[in-house]
């Protein structure tokens, strides 16, 4: 018989661990928690200081008694969920669930499911880190008093079933707010001016970039400056003024967090986030390698520490020096990663392989396509950051032609470095090659000149790897939040997803308005961060966990009780429609659904006619004549098309304007104050106040 019980979260987990003990211990799943907030109410007793009450979840009972019963048999229980807030939150919820007492249960974490670290721990058992607890308590309670606060109100004001969140509301107004600056941007025009000159004796022509002149750098604003000035450079020598030759270092990378991982695996592999930690967790859990038996392949996987383990980077360095020289290992930790551990929650390693030896080549055989993607990317990223820097010989020069200035630069790699194993995505972009070795005395002949109208480019679209990184940058939320709450506003449709690009629907601008006008500080950036950081001090001990929920919820509940008398004026009622119901000939009304908003028959459920609801503008189209009226794309973005569509097919993401263009009479679209015409090439700007004055004149 077992004389000690393991608890983890899973049975993948259990399965792992184990084959890593003997017969004396026996490995069991909770299957995550097994008590929370009943989902029926609030769960927390404002009365009673904010206490939380907690239940057993639904259909957990038989778990918990079948625990009960392994705990009885054991000698000694090991809590070995995962080490992080919610890990510690899971055994402690576990001690309450089993009725374990003191001195029959300890603690043991392991950063990685290996046999040595599995055993390492059982040695250093430790108690319940009530901190962490908290953190995670005070987490909960405040999640559930904005949902439970705020939810209800959403439900009144658009429809049932939405909801508002702590941090998923921020990320909504960061996606709204960016949408709104793409919709707002007016580009600029400027030019770029390029010289095709072949030095004396070369084979091929360097290419070099209009620079300014005497005074300094300027850029090229319109057409007649750069046509003037490439008549001028064209009829003058160009001749070399400085030559600067210099080596340029790319250092290593840092290894992977939690959001940089999820941010490279979108990038590089077209994950979604959740996909990521869904496949990253099974890495960690342990898989199947042939000849190694049952093993976690990375360290766990919640983290936004680079820290490694002193073992670990030992490990790294000997398998480097080995497999590539000892010329290529990096002797010493550079400063960034010094430095950027002193700001981060250390509490964990950086996510790395388990064991440098097992490369993607000797695992991929016995794990799936995508576990051997990610499984490779989190290798070569972790062995290239124990690496040398990547070295380049750069040449510059400046070029003078008249009065004006011209640069040329071209750089050859002289050591690989860490780039022998990994390129990330940003950095794929082969380096230029060095085709000449140009001094002052070489003489350079014009072969001609290249002139090219730009833009400015508005602000891109959020994907779900610059989301992840903007809320990390901005302090919201924490490793385990960004891919639960991308999925959830995901879900509830508040936004789409169209190739990698985030975009807002109606339904997301609908209850963006309402929390930014009802509830400004919830979804205030500042405030949520700070909250996170007062989170933290609970977890550092610094900080008593009710003592944030005590501060908070008097405002919250004074801005609910204000949200409440509002919006209770503004209920909206079904929109009566003049289309007649081909059914039973009532007016259609306006309904709200996942993809917004939608024509049904008010005698549902009688009668249970739909039709799509195409809201007009009271625009013609710029085609046909029709009117152009509001249509969405599947997923649920906005956009302006013909009403005749498909026999016309006039369509524009920003709203058309009935105003036409004074200069080449196209159409002229909104954006921001402006109306501004549809043909980038004339890119004619017009004020609307001016332009809606002229149209009614």
């Amino acid at each position: 018989m077992s004389k000690y019980l393991v608890i983890v979260e899973s049975p993948a987990k259990a399965k792992t661990i184990g084959r890593f003990l003997g017969s004396n211990y026996s490995v069991t799943a909770s299957m995550g928690h097994v008590r929370d907030l009943p989902k029926s109410q609030m769960g927390v007793d404002i009365e009673n200081d904010f206490e939380p009450k907690y239940i057993t979840i639904r259909g957990k009972g038989e778990l918990l008694a079948s625990l009960r019963k392994a705990v009885k048999k054991a000698d000694k229980v090991f809590l070995a969920t995962d080490p992080d807030r919610e890990g510690e939150a899971i055994s402690w919820h576990l001690v309450a669930g089993l009725g374990l007492k003191e001195g029959e249960y300890s603690r043991i974490t392991f950063n990685e499911i290996t046999k040595n670290a599995v055993k390492t721990s059982i040695k250093q058992p430790r108690e319940i880190d009530m901190d962490l607890v908290d953190a995670q308590q005070a987490r909960r309670v405040l999640d559930r008093m904005v949902g439970y606060s705020i939810s209800p109100l959403l439900w009144k004001k658009v429809k049932r079933g939405l909801s508002a969140g702590r941090v998923q509301s921020v990320a909504l107004r960061i996606i709204c707010d960016r949408e709104q600056q793409i919709n707002d941007f007016i580009p600029d025009e400027y030019w770029s001016l390029d010289a095709l000159i072949k030095p004396e004796g070369a084979k091929k022509a360097i290419e070099a970039h209009f620079y300014g002149d005497k005074n300094g750098k300027y850029q090229l604003k319109d057409r007649e400056e750069t046509e003037k000035i490439a008549d001028e450079v064209a009829k003058a020598d160009f001749i070399i003024k400085e030559i600067k030759n210099s080596e340029r270092q790319r250092k290593a990378p840092l290894p992977f967090t939690t959001s940089t991982l999820q941010q490279e695996a979108s990038k590089a592999l077209g994950f979604s986030t959740q996909k990521t930690m869904r496949i990253a967790q099974q890495l960690y859990e342990g898989v199947d390698v042939k000849g190694h038996g049952t093993i976690g392949l990375i360290s766990y996987l919640r983290t936004d520490s680079t820290r490694i383990s002193e073992e670990a980077d030992a490990a790294a360095r000997e398998f480097i020096s080995e497999n590539y020289g000892s010329q290529y290992t990096k002797e010493a930790e550079e400063g960034k990663d010094k430095k950027k551990a002193v700001k981060i929650q250390d509490a964990h390693e950086a996510i790395r392989p388990t064991d440098a030896a097992l490369t993607p080549v000797i695992v991929k055989e016995s794990i799936t396509r995508d576990q051997a993607r990610l499984y490779t990317l989190i290798w070569k990223r972790f062995i290239a950051s124990r690496m040398k820097s990547a070295v380049f010989e750069v040449q510059s020069a400046k070029i003078s032609a008249g009065d004006y200035i011209f640069t040329a630069s071209a750089s050859k790699m002289k050591f690989d470095g860490f780039m022998s194993v990994y390129t990330d995505e940003d950095n794929k972009k082969e380096p230029d090659t060095l085709k000449n070795n140009l001094t002052k005395e070489t003489k350079l002949t014009l072969e001609g000149l290249d002139k090219e109208q730009h833009f400015t480019q508005p602000p891109a679209h959020f994907t779900e790897a610059s989301l992840v990184k903007t809320l990390e940058e901005l302090g919201i939320g924490r490793p385990s939040t960004y891919a639960p709450t991308i999925t959830t506003i995901l879900a509830r449709r508040y936004i789409a997803k169209e190739q990698k690009n985030l975009f807002v629907t109606e339904l997301g601008e609908a209850v963006n308005k309402i929390m930014n006008d009802a509830f400004p500080e919830i979804v205030d950036v500042n405030f949520t961060a700070t909250l996170e950081d007062l989170l933290d001090g609970v977890e550092n001990g610094t900080v008593k966990w009710k003592t944030v929920v005590r501060n908070f919820y008097p405002d919250l509940k004074e801005e609910v009780d204000k949200a409440a008398e509002e919006l209770e004026k503004v209920e909206i009622h079904d929109e009566v429609t003049d289309e007649i119901c081909p059914n039973c000939g009532r007016n259609l009304v306006v309904k709200y659904g996942p993809h917004g908003k939608f024509l049904a028959c008010p005698g549902f459920p009688e009668c249970k006619f739909t039709m799509p609801y195409l809201e007009k503008t009271g625009i013609k189209c710029p085609k046909c004549g029709a009117e152009v009226v509001i249509r969405k794309t599947q997923k649920g973005r906005k956009f302006y098309g013909c009403e005749k569509y498909p026999d016309c097919d006039f369509t524009s993401w920003q709203k058309p304007s009935n105003k036409r263009c004074p200069k080449c009479g196209n159409v002229m679209v909104e954006k921001g104050k402006n109306l501004v015409c549809i043909d980038k090439e004339c890119n004619t700007i017009i004020p609307i106040e001016e332009g809606e004055k002229d149209s009614k004149e």
